[in-house]
């Protein structure tokens, strides 16, 4: 498909336009999965959560993010100062669980898990995906990314778009989080620096694959 950039005044590409495009996915019969990617602060998550509002029970959210390693996983393979790299996710049982829901059985509900921020770990079966919803609305950072096993995911998602931030904005905000989370003004822009910012340069190599571009300013 055609990449095309979305413009609105709303901070979301025009947020009405973006909700109506995700309803012509919802109402194109076979069960649909968006993709929303983007570099961490983006606004992923916001996007996705007032998409699937919008739809009002014609889609549901599902995260990336349920499927980071778990804390103890992460130091045992030395992986805990790079939290959010690519390889400190199951990216192949993310394609897994994407591939089971595009393939809805009727009469089973799929259990995605999802990430608790406050625990800093995944959730396994916190969400369930009805076989009738139409709509699977996914977001995270690495939904373009081609390396490892993180390939497999593109082709199981009809459609992806990009949310493009600034990063004179994205990068505060990016810090704030991580404070509100728990860390130290210090830490959290010491980490952003070391680790966010360097995963934000790897996932911006994916724009292009994208099918549509959100300005998020």
């Amino acid at each position: 498909m055609r990449r095309m950039e979305a413009q609105g005044p709303d901070g979301f590409g025009g947020l009405d336009r973006l909700a109506e495009r995700a309803r012509g996915l919802a109402g194109a019969g076979a069960r649909r999965v968006l993709g929303l990617a983007g570099p961490p602060g983006a606004g992923k998550s916001t996007l996705a959560a007032r998409l699937v509002e919008r739809l009002d029970g014609l889609a549901v959210l599902v995260p990336m993010d349920g499927f980071h390693l778990a804390g103890a996983e992460l130091e045992r393979l030395g992986r805990a100062g790079r939290k959010g790299a690519p390889d400190t996710f199951d990216a192949a049982g993310y394609a897994a669980l994407l591939a089971r829901l595009r393939a809805p059985e009727p009469g089973t509900v799929v259990y995605a898990p999802a990430f608790d921020r406050a625990l800093e770990e995944p959730v396994a079966g916190s969400i369930p995906v009805a076989p009738e919803t139409p709509l699977v609305v996914t977001e995270g950072n690495y939904l373009l990314h081609e390396g490892g096993g993180w390939a497999a995911v593109r082709p199981l998602l009809d459609e992806v778009w990009y949310l493009d931030l600034p990063d004179v904005l994205r990068v505060p905000r990016l810090v704030a989080r991580h404070v509100r989370f728990g860390r130290t003004g210090p830490e959290a822009e010491a980490w952003v620096a070391r680790s966010d910012e360097a995963n934000a340069r790897l996932i911006a190599r994916g724009r292009h694959r994208a099918d549509l571009v959100v300005p998020m300013d």
